[in-house]
């Protein structure tokens, strides 16, 4: 009877993970996680990363200013854009649903936490937040080995889809922006760039639709911004059905730069 109990039990965790918006197992993971975040909601968060430092523990309070965000993202400085900064963070908060496998005393078990423990935002426009400690440690890992950006690079990236491959090159070369290979199922793919829906499942598109209106847009974005770069999209198919895609990125160096 144990055992069928468990195998029931076993069943509820993977309908779990299944539903959810974040799977963090590595740093990595988390990198790959920001599909439901506007380009805007990209850029507020990318702002707070960049107050990570390597020393930093896990009840590490972070303070900024939103007068700062609202210069560092080129805005004015109305009662608009004070708002929309607000709403942004607002966003962090419901947006960053985080499932974490765990194995305790022999047992398989699912730990649902957030990216933070909590934002507070006062009326002198200060703003405090600190991360999730279940999570805080993927966050400095993810800082220190992956998340090398500097806040004026990301600032350059119109397209959110753009930004989420600047992201996901990064995280897949180590920081560097060096040769790279991405690869993922169709649906790795739509989670990635599109995120889920309110119950935690990828969105879905066509093949066709997602190609043609987030790789290849995202791709062009980047090649402007990386024109001494090589992109290279391999779809992968079973027989007529597209399964996935890899994606080949190779900087490429001309005599000019020997």
């Amino acid at each position: 009877m144990a055992f069928i109990e468990n195998q029931k039990m076993d069943k509820a965790i993977n309908n779990l993970l299944s539903r959810q918006n974040y799977l963090v197992t590595q740093a990595n993971d988390l990198a790959k996680s920001f599909g439901n975040l506007t380009t805007f909601e990209h850029k507020v968060l990318d702002y707070c990363f960049s107050f990570v430092k390597a020393e930093d523990t896990q009840d590490q309070k972070y303070v900024v200013q939103m007068l700062d965000i609202i210069r560092h993202l080129g805005l004015n400085k109305s009662g608009k854009n004070y708002q929309r900064v607000g709403e942004a963070f607002r966003a962090l908060n419901t947006k960053t649903a985080i499932y974490m496998r765990t194995y305790k005393n022999g047992k398989n078990g699912i730990i649902m936490t957030s990216l933070f423990d909590y934002i507070e935002i006062v009326e002198d426009g200060k703003i405090e937040f600190q991360f999730s400690q279940k999570v805080a440690p993927y966050v400095f890992e993810l800082k220190q080995n992956f998340y090398s950006f500097k806040l004026s690079e990301l600032a350059n990236v119109r397209s959110k889809y753009a930004l989420t491959l600047l992201k996901l090159w990064n995280a897949n070369s180590f920081g560097k922006l060096n040769q790279a290979t991405i690869k993922g199922s169709l649906m790795d793919w739509e989670t990635w760039f599109l995120g889920t829906d309110e119950d935690g499942k990828p969105k879905k598109w066509s093949a066709g639709r997602f190609k043609q209106r987030v790789l290849t847009v995202s791709i062009n974005g980047l090649a402007k911004l990386y024109p001494k770069t090589s992109f290279v999209i391999t779809t992968q198919k079973e027989g007529r059905k597209v399964t996935g895609y890899q994606l080949d990125i190779t900087p490429i160096n001309t005599m000019l730069d020997i």
